[in-house]
């Protein structure tokens, strides 16, 4: 019995060893090829142009930072021409932009961050739960920590289909993807857990609203758009003549959906404008501090220091995804995003650096954000949790139960080797 016990034992670690292994090993990228050699930044747009032409039958638009300068772009389309100043819906990554305006408020001091949100509304308030609806701060709604359990997701409306009220979005979205309760409410203790919320973000779009009686969109502009040179970008009645065409997996046109769930879903803008906002991340030329006057450099430090927490690894700041650690005591940040039925969308850098990426894209649900991923990796020597996930997790998998059948067959063969003696 003690003999079964020590092989017991032994097995055990032996499998906690190996999967320590091959956890580390995948985040390490081990596995992986770089897409082209540390620094060759043309190398990386042909390997990025190559992807693009393998899989999709859409549109794109690459940009690539190298310390703070655009160093490669490439538009491609399969249908109407694209290039730096054509207009993309961005989807999620609507929610970066969005947290710009929130912490634009907050450095007015007209937003409290550890405020609970319901101090600042009048027009819709979160429906009674099991838990402390005053725990919902604006700090936990910017960093997905807040317990909400909509699981929004917005597949958005159809032309002709009216669009809903912010205050009826949030009781109950009309436009969920499948999956979603749709109902934004707290089913969570806050501060406690990472739960991505839709409904939060849209929450905050009340929030602007309700602060600066201004539509979103016009608080927004003011704010955050054209204090950056952000001129093309909006959350509303995109510019027609430059608006791209959409496209499905199939290269098939799509559907252009509009939200009602702007500040989460809707933002229009152009590689010039977000490479605007991607510098403003950086000092500029001529002295100009980092924000460029939106925000203070202060304030985007805060906003990249860990909200949230996956696995125990840093993965959301205030607005913002946390990538990787660049090795400089932050992180590479950004934002991605995915609306209905194939719009991808990434924008990533390293503040440290100035080296960054932009991928807008349609007719591919993942493109941006394998491009995205491998930059990462490529750049920092890195893979993002999100690329794990989202791309590797099949083959880390197989591998860790390869390994581990392996472990057992060899501590059952020594074990019964040494009882036959």
């Amino acid at each position: 019995m003690r003999r079964l016990g020590r092989t017991v034992l032994v097995a055990i670690v032996s499998l906690a060893i190996w999967a320590a292994f091959v956890a580390g090993g995948a985040r390490e990228g081990w596995w992986r090829s770089m897409p082209a050699a540390k620094g060759d930044t043309a190398g990386f747009l042909r390997w990025a142009q190559g992807r693009y032409a393998a899989e999709s039958k859409g549109n794109i638009a690459i940009m690539l930072l190298d310390r703070g300068q655009v160093a490669e772009i490439f538009c491609a389309s399969h249908g109407r021409p694209v290039d730096g100043n054509s207009l993309f819906q961005v989807a999620s990554m609507s929610k970066w932009i969005t947290a710009w305006g929130v912490m634009a408020l907050v450095e007015q001091h007209r937003i409290d961050l550890d405020a609970p949100v319901s101090k600042y509304l009048t027009r819709w308030h979160l429906p009674p739960s099991e838990f402390d609806n005053d725990a919902v701060t604006v700090r936990r709604l910017l960093g997905h920590t807040a317990g909400l359990t909509d699981g929004l997701g917005f597949r958005g409306f159809a032309p002709g289909q009216a669009l809903p009220s912010v205050e009826q979005e949030l009781t109950r979205a009309t436009d969920t993807l499948p999956g979603a309760s749709g109902i934004t409410r707290v089913g969570a203790p806050p501060g406690t857990s990472w739960r991505y919320s839709g409904g939060g973000y849209l929450l905050l779009q009340l929030l602007v609203e309700e602060v600066t009686h201004e539509p979103f969109n016009d608080a927004m502009r003011r704010l955050v758009f054209l204090p950056l040179g952000m001129t093309q970008s909006t959350f509303v009645d995109p510019d027609p003549a430059h608006l791209v065409d959409f496209y499905d997996a199939d290269g098939s046109k799509a559907i252009h959906y509009r939200f009602t769930a702007l500040s989460a879903a809707s933002l229009y803008t152009s590689a010039a404008d977000m490479t605007r906002f991607l510098t403003a991340q950086i000092p500029g030329e001529k002295g100009a501090p980092p924000g460029r006057g939106v925000l203070s450099p202060a304030t985007l430090e805060a906003m990249r220091r860990p909200q949230a927490f996956l696995l125990g690894i840093p993965v959301w700041g205030l607005g913002e995804t946390l990538y990787v650690p660049n090795g400089a005591g932050s992180y590479v940040i950004g934002h991605d995003g995915n609306n209905y039925p194939a719009i991808n969308t990434t924008a990533r850098i390293d503040p440290a650096t100035g080296d960054g990426i932009l991928v807008l894209e349609t007719g591919n649900p993942t493109l941006a954000r394998e491009i995205g991923g491998e930059w990462t990796f490529w750049h920092a020597g890195t893979v993002g949790l999100d690329t794990l996930v989202m791309f590797d997790l099949r083959n880390i998998l197989m591998l860790l139960a390869s390994g581990a059948l392996v472990i057992v067959i060899v501590i059952v063969s020594v074990a019964l080797y040494r009882r036959g003696k």
